[in-house]
C-alpha cells in the first residue's frame, strides 16, 4: 500500500483505526478527514462529556467513534492502517492484535509525515532525549526565527506536528520534538538533521526495556539528510548514530561542554564555538555566543544550547541568529526556575525534573543543597544520582508514592545526610515540605525542588506541583 501525499487515492480507499481519542487521536482522525479519509473508525476505552463533544463533529464528518470500556478490547476485522497515540504501550490488546496480523501501526509522526504535500514540505529539525527536549526544541526555533525564518516548535511540545504539516501557509522549517513512544511507530520520517540529547533510563514500563527504550530513540537518525548531532558526553547517542541508515553523505555532529574536537561544537574559554560548519573547522572554531548568553547557565543548560546550535547550524542560520536566539530565550516555568531568596537561601523550582537522569543534572548545577525529591519514580532507581550527588546534599526532604525508594539509595550510599520524610499528601503538603527544607538549609544554600519522579500521585501534573512550591516558598517569605 502507497500512501506517498495528502491528495493520493489510496486514502479515501484505506480503511483506519485510530487508537485513542486525546489530543493526539483527535488530530490524527481530523487530519485523515481532511485528507480524504472516508473508512474511519476511531476507538477509546474512555467515556466522558468532553470526548463525546468532539465525536459528533467527527461523526458529522463521517467517522465512527466508539467510546466506553471494552472499546479498545478488539481490532476490527476490516482495517488497513492502526494509527496510535503515544500513551497507547505497544502490548495493548489492540496493537498486540494489529501486530499478529500484520496490520501496519503508524504513530501520529508518521501519519504527519505522509501526510505533508510534496510541493510544499519544510524541512523537519528533529530532537528527543530523555532530558532537556522541550528547552533545546524552543531554543531552536529562537535561533531560527531571529535568521528571520518562518518556523514553529511542534510535535511534543507547542502546535500538534498534523497541523503544521497541514497548515495552508507552509513554513520554511519546523522544529520537531519527540518522543519515544512517538518514534517507536515512526519508520518513514527523513529529518534534514537530527539530534539525540541523552539517554538514561525512563518509560522502561512502556517500552519493556532500557534497550527498547533507546533504540526508539535512535528511530530519529534513520534516514536522516545532513546532520545527526550527539552527545559526546553519553556514549550511548553515538552509539546510535552509529547504528542508523543515514541517506549518503549525512555527517555526525558532537556537541561537548569541553574543547570541541573536528565537526564538533563546544566550549573555548568562556564562548560557544562550531568546529563543524565552517569551510576552516580543520584549524579554527567560530563563535556562536558567549556562556552568559544561555539562561540559566547551568551545564546542562549550555549542552541545550548547543545541541539547538549544532542543528540550526546544520540548516544554515548564522552565528549572529544563534547568538540573538540564545539572548531573548528564556525557559518555561518550573525547568530551573529561580523562584525567590529567602533569608539568604535560594529556591528553586524544577518539577519538570521529572526522572532521576534530570534531577542529577540539576543537582549538580549547585554547591550546597537540601534536596526535594519524590513521588511516583516509574520504575526508576537513584543509586546513580545519588553517588553524583551526595557531596553536594546538605540534607534530603522526601515525599509522595516512592519516597521510600529514594529513601533507600540515601542509606545506601549517603547515610550521613540527614532526610526528613513527609508522609502528608494533601494539598498542604507541600508547604510542609518547604517548612522543613527551610529548617535544613543554611545561608548560601539552594532548596531545590527537582523531584526525580512522576507528580500524579500528589498532583494533577508537573506544573500543578511547581506551582504549589511557588506559593509554598513565597508564603515562607511573608
Amino acid at each position: 500500500m502507497s500512501l506517498e501525499t495528502r491528495t493520493d487515492d489510496g486514502w479515501a480507499t484505506t480503511r483506519f483505526v485510530v487508537l485513542g481519542f486525546g489530543t493526539a487521536g483527535y488530530a490524527c482522525a481530523d487530519s485523515l478527514i481532511q485528507a480524504g479519509a472516508e473508512h474511519l473508525v476511531v476507538l477509546d476505552d474512555r467515556d466522558n462529556e468532553a470526548l463525546r463533544e468532539k465525536a459528533v463533529i467527527l461523526e458529522t464528518l463521517g467517522a465512527t467513534i466508539t467510546l466506553g470500556p471494552g472499546s479498545t478490547a478488539e481490532l476490527p476485522k476490516d482495517v488497513d492502517v492502526v494509527v496510535t497515540s503515544p500513551g497507547v504501550p505497544p502490548h495493548a490488546p489492540l496493537l498486540a492484535q494489529a501486530a499478529e496480523r500484520d496490520v501496519p501501526i503508524w504513530s501520529e509522526i508518521e501519519l504527519a509525515w505522509r501526510l505533508r504535500d510534496p510541493a510544499n514540505a519544510a524541512p523537519w529539525l528533529c530532537l528527543t532525549g530523555t532530558n532537556g527536549k522541550t528547552t533545546t526544541v524552543q531554543m531552536l526555533t529562537a535561533m531560527l526565527r531571529a535568521a528571520g525564518l518562518r518556523t514553529v516548535a511542534a510535535g511534543n511540545v507547542g502546535l500538534p506536528l498534523l497541523e503544521a504539516v497541514m497548515d495552508p501557509e507552509p513554513y520554511d522549517v519546523i522544529a520537531v520534538e519527540l518522543s519515544s513512544q512517538q518514534l517507536h511507530y515512526t519508520y518513514s520520517m527523513s529529518a534534514h538533521s537530527a539530534a539525540v540529547l541523552n539517554v538514561a533510563s525512563d518509560h522502561v514500563d512502556w517500552h519493556g526495556s532500557l534497550d527498547a527504550y533507546a533504540k526508539a530513540k535512535g528511530r530519529i537518525y534513520e534516514n536522516c539528510q545532513i546532520a545527526c548531532v550527539y552527545n559526546v558526553a553519553d556514549k550511548a547517542t553515538e552509539q546510535l548514530v552509529m547504528d542508523a541508515d543515514v541517506i549518503e553523505g549525512c555527517r555526525a555532529i558532537g556537541f561537548t561542554l569541553g574543547t570541541p574536537g573536528l565537526s564538533m561544537v563546544g566550549i573555548v574559554d568562556d564562548l560557544l564555538v562550531d568546529r563543524a560548519f565552517i569551510e576552516q573547522r580543520a584549524t579554527s572554531a567560530l563563535e556562536l555566543a558567549m556562556i552568559s548568553d544561555v539562561t540559566p547557565a547551568a551545564p546542562h543548560n549550555i549542552a541545550n544550547a548547543l545541541a539547538a546550535a549544532a542543528l540550526a547550524r546544520a540548516f544554515g542560520v548564522p552565528a549572529t541568529a544563534v547568538r540573538d536566539g540564545l539572548r531573548g530565550f528564556r525557559p518555561d516555568k518550573h525547568r530551573i526556575a529561580q523562584v525567590a531568596e529567602v533569608a539568604g537561601v535560594n529556591y528553586v523550582d524544577d518539577s519538570k525534573a521529572t526522572n532521576p537522569h534530570a534531577a542529577q543534572a540539576s543537582l549538580l548545577a549547585y554547591e550546597h543543597v537540601v534536596w526535594i525529591a519524590g513521588g511516583q519514580a516509574k520504575g526508576a532507581t537513584f543509586d546513580e544520582l545519588v553517588i553524583a550527588a551526595r557531596e553536594r546534599l546538605r540534607a534530603v526532604v522526601l515525599m509522595g508514592q516512592d519516597k521510600q525508594v529514594i529513601a533507600e539509595a540515601l542509606e545506601r550510599h549517603a547515610p550521613d545526610v540527614p532526610r526528613i520524610v513527609v508522609e502528608a499528601t494533601d494539598t498542604g503538603a507541600m508547604q510542609i515540605v518547604v517548612g522543613e527544607a527551610a529548617k535544613l538549609a543554611q545561608v548560601g544554600d539552594t532548596v531545590l525542588l527537582a523531584p526525580g519522579c512522576a507528580s500524579w500521585d500528589m498532583f494533577a501534573n508537573y506544573g500543578a506541583r511547581g506551582d504549589a512550591f511557588t506559593e509554598a516558598v513565597r508564603a515562607l517569605g511573608n
